[in-house]
């Protein structure tokens, strides 16, 4: 059964029988996705603690408000979930989304994160919702900003249709370089302006 065939709400990850044991006689299975965003989510928010904590405090010391922004998304299934990024415009605005990862809320790869009334998240679209949103995914390291809407829908259907743990490792490699473009060339737009 691939990923297409799945109904909606159905586990993402491979069929029944392949499933990674978590414990002998636990009873609970993990799939190799889940299990991968369990381990590397709980060693990344571990090993990046002490800056959340840091982008927590000099967000406080700035001014009164809040320091972490909620938002309503669909997560899988169609189900709900406030979604918790920093208030900045930085990357690290995004380190939040590790704790929706370890919760299973999230993936680290996925679809872009809508709001459940989002015309993507309805219809023939509805699919994307067969897996978990992603803190990063095809979209991110395509350009995010610069793609039309329609191509990064597109994106999202093609990883929702195609995606397993190859295919994440590789857009996970691909994401900070991504990011690191994207900035440089936000700088030097900017710099251009001010010449």
């Amino acid at each position: 059964m691939t990923a297409h065939d799945r109904p909606l709400g159905a586990p993402d990850g491979p069929a029944a029988g392949t499933a990674l044991p978590l414990g002998a006689g636990s009873g609970f299975a993990l799939d190799p996705k889940r299990g991968f965003d369990l381990l590397a989510g709980t060693a990344l928010l571990v090993a990046l603690a002490p800056l959340l904590g840091l982008v927590a405090l000099a967000l406080r010391a700035a001014d009164d408000r809040p320091v972490l922004r909620r938002r309503t998304v669909a997560g899988r299934g169609g189900r709900p979930f406030t979604m918790l990024t920093f208030r900045t415009r930085s990357p690290l605005a995004a380190l939040p989304l590790l704790l929706h990862v370890v919760r299973g809320e999230m993936s680290l790869v996925g679809p872009c994160p809508l709001t459940p009334a989002h015309r993507e998240c309805t219809g023939e679209a509805r699919r994307r919702l067969t897996v978990r949103p992603g803190l990063t995914g095809p979209w991110q390291i395509s350009g995010r900003s610069e793609l039309p809407w329609e191509e990064r829908e597109l994106l999202d259907l093609h990883y929702v249709d195609h995606h397993w743990l190859g295919m994440d490792l590789a857009v996970l490699a691909r994401t900070l370089p991504a990011v690191r473009r994207r900035r440089l060339r936000r700088a030097s737009a900017r710099a251009a302006r001010l010449a």
